[in-house]
């Protein structure tokens, strides 16, 4: 017997709103976070704008001790923390409060480069000869598992706590990895989530790979261009999402909120075969994910009504699309409706997935399907394989029941969740 999974607890740091409230709204209304970012202009970046969360003073001190705050210096930590713990409270729970932990809770939150400026931070004072000064909070902000070990630590997790790596795929995946776990009775409840640092020292890489846009300096909210004609390369971004997943005997019993039910999922690889790269999927095995996670869910592709995709704005969307039209086997206006949040947040790199993930149970969960940014032009390439009518340009209040939610990340590697409406 297995148990079944909802999601009972959201929390979000995002480019376009920082917590549920305002990320709900800035998604219903189209509200971009990207912005000018005058650090990249002065260090000659060629793109020059950014998805960055804005966190208050104020903000730290709800989630962080004063010394806490004195030696941070990991925005994907901060990111992270802030963003789980909001998830925890929403579900409308308390951090143990006591010296034994929760046997039954764990987490599994992700993360990408872990902590550049805090190491740079450290290591830029001293030479080699006194690298054992390098300072005692550089290892807990600079390992990749640094944000699970600290919200272990906050919320007494006595479960799995450990962080998942997989590139722009990790939020996704974490989800699917904690869906596991509680699917399979190895835990009751557990914190899945992803995060990123921002920053040029984090961004500098995709500048010099020339994937990034260079041609929206000057306004930066049309640079984000999912599915656009003129898409120009991604925008980089930043941010966190967590949910929090608990078997649904649990989450009655408690008296839970249920947002949404997780009916399946499915992680893969290419392999970096066939037309799969370091950087570019192999189209059969990102097919494979899609098709092999609407099989976990049960479910046929008939009944997909909304796709929460990855769709970057970069060459790429055209063959994503087309993955998908071969994975459904559905064209024309018989495809679904399908939306990409990057439009408004940009691309927040290893924390997209879960930031995305939060966007698309809030979608289920209010029954709405938020807009498409900056596709007016749409791709020829898109528009020969689907009808421009499924892709909304404004947000549509509509009934619907299931959706589908994918990331794919450098490294050929791929990640699909299905996600359904709750009813009770």
């Amino acid at each position: 017997m297995t148990n079944r999974v909802v999601v009972t607890g959201l929390g979000v740091v995002a480019p376009n709103g920082v917590g549920l409230p305002d990320f709900s709204h800035a998604l219903k209304n189209g509200i971009s976070g990207i912005k000018h970012d005058p650090q990249l202009q002065q260090l000659l970046f060629s793109c020059q704008i950014a998805g960055k969360p804005d966190i208050t003073e104020e903000l730290l001190k709800h989630y962080f001790t004063e010394l806490e705050i004195r030696n941070l210096n990991s925005t994907g930590i901060v990111y992270g923390v802030i963003a789980g713990m909001e998830a925890w409270k929403d579900a409308g729970l308390s951090p143990v409060n006591s010296d034994e932990p929760d046997w039954n809770s764990g987490t599994i939150f992700g993360a990408g480069t872990s902590g550049i400026d805090k190491f740079r931070e450290a290591i830029y004072k001293i030479d080699d000869l006194q690298i054992r000064k390098i300072g005692s909070t550089v290892v807990a902000q600079t390992m990749n598992s640094g944000v699970s070990a600290l919200l272990a630590g906050k919320l007494g997790l006595g479960n799995q706590v450990t962080t998942n790596s997989s590139a722009c795929a990790t939020g996704t995946e974490s989800l699917i990895m904690a869906f596991d776990r509680i699917r399979s009775g190895a835990a009751t409840r557990m914190l899945a989530g992803s995060t990123s640092d921002s920053g040029p020292y984090i961004w500098g890489g995709f500048d010099a790979m020339k994937v990034c846009t260079y041609k929206h300096n000057e306004e930066p909210e049309k640079g984000s261009r999912p599915m656009s004609a003129t898409a120009s390369g991604f925008v980089p971004g930043s941010g966190a999402g967590a949910l929090v997943l608990e078997s649904l005997d649990v989450a009655l019993h408690r008296g839970a909120r249920i947002y949404a039910e997780v009916l399946g999922g499915h992680v893969n690889s290419g392999g970096q075969r066939g037309t799969g790269t370091m950087t570019a999927p192999n189209s059969a095995a990102v097919q494979r994910c899609i098709t092999m996670s609407m099989a976990d869910a049960g479910i046929q592709s008939s009944e997909v009504e909304v796709i929460n995709a990855h769709l970057t704005a970069t060459s790429k969307d055209a063959l994503e699309i087309e993955n998908w039209v071969a994975a459904l086997g559905r064209s024309g206006t018989n495809f679904p409706y399908i939306n990409s949040i990057k439009g408004m947040t940009g691309h927040c790199i290893s924390g997209s997935g879960s930031i995305e993930c939060v966007a698309a149970v809030l979608e289920l969960n209010e029954q709405f399907i938020f807009p498409n940014l900056n596709c007016e032009d749409l791709n020829p390439d898109i528009e020969a394989l689907i009808s421009p009518s499924c892709i909304p340009g404004v947000c549509l209040h509509t009934n619907f029941e299931i959706l589908a939610k994918a990331s794919f990340g450098f490294g050929d590697v791929n990640a699909c969740v299905i996600l359904k409406r709750y009813h009770k």
